[in-house]
């Protein structure tokens, strides 16, 4: 690829290069996560996560690995900043969403570290680009500690199931209920919107469930305007992974597969519903 032998201009060497021959790949999942202007970027040796969050009550990472890119350095054991996710989305797709067949928009991304912008150099058709985008202060960012042991139950469905839920389920609710239990509904959906309650119920033995690991019986609802964003994940996504742990924080961690078969994993964190008591449910 030409632009992986460009250098930097200066003698100060960059923080940060990763090449990529079609720029589709990360834009696509940088999509996934775009439901505020802003996001924090890490970077380390295992790839880039990508962070936007809202109202501190949701949270999505796009995780893209190393491996994804044709090159991959990080020169430090980690590296923070902030962008403007739509001005980002904007120069990567600079040169029209939709390539001719066989053409592909090639990137290369340079970092040169605190404080300064990070470059884009984009070639299609023999044409290049140079982007340039200011980098910013990263926001302290909430841990939701959603770490594996902390997990009470978890399932694995194919997305189809779950994109055919919110297509029936009534999205005037203001809330999405989960059920997930060791017995039956096994996995249940409900809204309450202007046409009444309904449900959706997965026996654990579906032909969508992949994977079933319920240890007690919990019922949360969580804002469907939270939940929202997450739809663009799903819609790009083969297999969705649901898990809650004791206090009903729920992530769901979508796992998406690119033209080139190559997976990654967008992953959305989401409080429950504070306003709804038990006595409710």
């Amino acid at each position: 690829m030409p632009l992986s032998t460009q250098s930097p201009a200066s003698g100060e060497p960059y923080v940060l290069a990763a090449s990529l021959d079609n720029a589709r790949h990360l834009s696509t999942l940088l999509r996934a996560v775009h439901f505020r202007d802003h996001a924090t970027c890490f970077a380390t040796a295992n790839g880039l996560r990508v962070t936007v969050e809202d109202a501190k009550c949701i949270q999505a990472n796009a995780f893209i690995q190393a491996e994804i890119f044709q090159e991959f350095t990080v020169q430090e054991e980690s590296l923070t900043f902030r962008i403007n996710l739509s001005v980002l989305l904007d120069c990567l797709t600079i040169f029209g969403t939709s390539s001719s067949p066989g053409t592909s928009t090639a990137l290369r991304m340079c970092y040169r570290g605190y404080g300064y912008p990070l470059m884009l150099f984009l070639e299609e058709g023999g044409v290049v680009t140079v982007c340039k985008i200011n980098t910013q202060e990263p926001d302290e960012l909430l841990d939701f500690d959603f770490c594996s042991t902390k997990v009470v139950n978890k399932i694995i469905l194919q997305s189809e199931g779950l994109r055919e839920a919110f297509a029936e389920l009534d999205m005037t609710s203001e809330v999405l209920q989960i059920t997930m239990s060791p017995d039956k509904p096994y996995f249940r959906l409900s809204t309450f919107g202007n046409a009444g309650s309904a449900h959706l119920d997965y026996p654990k033995d579906s032909d969508l469930m992949e994977a079933f690991h319920c240890n007690q019986t919990q019922t949360n609802r969580y804002k469907i305007s939270l939940l929202k964003p997450s739809t663009k994940a799903l819609v790009l996504s083969c297999k969705v992974s649901i898990r809650t742990d004791a206090q009903g924080f729920l992530s769901l961690q979508y796992m998406i597969r690119n033209e080139d078969g190559q997976i990654c994993f967008v992953e959305y964190y989401c409080c429950p519903d504070e306003d709804i008591t038990e006595a409710e449910l």
